[in-house]
């Protein structure tokens, strides 16, 4: 079985500076929004559609960052391999609001914070994709 995803790394500038929106999933991993992708939409639409519904954020795109493909065993399904696209987005509008059916928690994290945070409670197969959002808006990784 086949499964398709997007999401994304999305950012805000404040009076703080930059900040990387983080979620805290229901595996007790912090991570990024991503979700499987609906009907006839496009990879971005799914990536955007995904966000808003994990965390009330609407974003725009930015760019593409990378595509990670990788396998994993679903109860009933048993092996699917899934391939995700992530993009850089950029939080236009919204009050954070976990989507509590899905996620523990979603949060603004400094962008020294998000780094660290990823690396010590995130998915291995989302460095990559943090590492190239942070060249992308050249942001110092403060490791």
């Amino acid at each position: 079985m086949q499964e398709i995803s997007a999401g994304g790394v999305v950012y805000r500038v404040n009076q703080e500076g930059y900040q990387i929106l983080l979620i805290h999933d229901r595996y007790g991993k912090m991570t990024l929004p991503k979700g499987k992708k609906e009907g006839q939409e496009t990879e971005e639409e799914n990536a955007l559609r995904e966000v808003l519904e994990e965390t009330n954020i609407t974003g725009r795109i930015i760019q593409k960052l990378h595509t990670i493909h990788y396998t994993y065993g679903h109860p009933s399904h048993g092996e699917v391999e899934k391939t995700v696209h992530y993009y850089l987005i950029e939080a236009i509008e919204g009050e954070i609001k976990p989507q509590l059916e899905e996620i523990q928690h979603v949060g603004w994290y400094s962008v020294e914070e998000a780094y660290l945070t990823q690396k010590e409670k995130g998915y291995p197969n989302n460095h990559i994709i943090f590492d190239k959002a942070y060249d992308a808006l050249q942001l110092n990784k403060g490791v």
